[in-house]
């Protein structure tokens, strides 16, 4: 298209549009209906179980920025293709940075911070998906292993088939859940709960995951999964607000949307939200 790469440059929109054309190694983005404001990042490395490489840590956080400028996008389901959701990180592969650090002849003390800046990493990786403003829906399936959970844990509301299963393999590596489990799943499941799967390493069944509340509903096989985590739609400001009072004291936080909705409350699409309810009506909302 003529000019196209000029607009991309002057219009974040467009650039963010062009970007996730150019596609990604670990990941497929799409957007399944083009009337709908959703979109799907999936997990798509299959054969090796969507195990989490350095490249699908360098591309998360890029796939979650993009669609966090996008204003087409209103959600996101976060989906994995494959029988198995993801078997969590992987730790063999050339060049991969947990691994070199314990290569032979490296010096204790630097391979301990280089691998502390990996963590570090990855762990903002992951961090990227709750920082979206887009709402963040996983769809698991299968096994959701170690590393999996984290991903989901940073995910705002998650619903699994019922063949799904979770676990944090950690403890049997003698190793502790480093990228984000330990601190979020405490106020998702409760501490109990989490010290449960933390300390034991225990294999959770779908039904057990939503009884716990780390899944919200279960579906029964994956295409009601799809379809149901499809319907889903969450506005951004929502979000923000939930973010911001998980932290907060009651008082802290209804302050905050009280100053949220000060000025949200002045959008036309507010407007156009009163003005269809009037007129018994489907309100049609200006994109994000």
């Amino acid at each position: 298209m003529t000019g196209g790469g000029d607009r991309g440059s002057s219009d974040p929109a467009a650039a963010a549009e062009a970007e996730l054309l150019r596609g990604f190694e670990t990941l497929a983005v799409a957007r399944p209906d083009p009337s709908a404001g959703v979109y799907e990042v999936r997990l798509n490395r299959p054969a090796q179980r969507n195990a989490l490489s350095p490249a699908a840590f360098a591309e998360i956080p890029r796939a979650m920025s993009l669609l966090d400028r996008l204003p087409s996008a209103r959600a996101v389901v976060l989906s994995a293709a494959g029988p198995h959701f993801c078997a969590g990180i992987e730790l063999g592969g050339p060049g991969n940075p947990l691994t070199a650090a314990y290569s032979k002849g490296s010096d204790p003390v630097a391979a301990a911070e280089g691998l502390r800046r990996v963590i570090l990493e990855m762990q903002e990786a992951l961090t990227a998906i709750e920082r979206c403003r887009k709402p963040v829906i996983a769809a698991v399936h299968g096994a959701c292993v170690g590393g999996g959970v984290d991903v989901v844990a940073a995910c705002d509301i998650r619903c699994c088939s019922r063949d799904a299963t979770f676990v944090l393999k950690e403890v049997d590596m003698a190793i502790v859940a480093d990228l984000g489990g330990l601190q979020r799943l405490p106020r998702i499941v409760g501490y109990g709960n989490a010290a449960d799967l933390a300390l034991t390493g225990r294999k959770i069944t779908a039904m057990e995951a939503k009884e716990m509340g780390l899944v919200s509903r279960v579906f029964d096989s994956k295409k009601e999964l799809d379809a149901g985590v499809a319907k889903i739609a969450k506005v951004m400001g929502t979000k923000a607000v939930l973010l911001r009072s998980r932290d907060v004291t009651v008082e802290q936080g209804l302050e905050h949307v009280a100053t949220w909705n000060a000025a949200m409350l002045r959008s036309n699409d507010l407007k156009e939200a009163i003005r269809a309810f009037l007129e018994k009506r489907k309100p049609v909302f200006s994109k994000l």
